[in-house]
């Protein structure tokens, strides 16, 4: 709605509040100088009821792959994952190498038997 003054395009008086709402809604969903962020990895969200469950819209820039997701709380903060299948090598590539020898289990087995086939 084009207005100047506080009068629309077809030069009628426009309500200043009702307008004033209306941009205040538009500029809640875009981010400003004023949202409380510390740095660019964390973004001020709302909190919302969804049913019985309690719910927040995920910004587009955290969007995560897949359809599911694991949740965990440490403490007062909660904690959100994706849930990754099948990537079992790149997990074992996180984990820190074992330091002990494995044991020789075979000292106390007695000797194979050669079978013919």
């Amino acid at each position: 709605m084009g207005v100047l003054n506080g009068i629309d395009y077809q030069h009628r008086p426009v309500n200043k509040f009702l307008t004033n709402l209306h941009a205040k809604h538009m500029l809640w969903h875009m981010p400003s100088n004023k949202t409380p962020q510390t740095n660019q990895n964390e973004r001020h969200v709302r909190l919302f009821r969804n049913g019985r469950n309690q719910a927040i819209r995920i910004p587009r820039e955290f969007e995560m792959e897949g359809e599911e997701a694991i949740i965990h709380k440490e403490g007062d903060r909660l904690i959100l994952e994706p849930v990754r299948k099948g990537k079992l090598l790149t997990l074992l590539a996180t984990l820190k190498p074992l330091e002990e020898s494995f044991p020789d289990i075979d000292d106390s087995l007695p000797p194979l038997d050669d079978v013919e086939l």
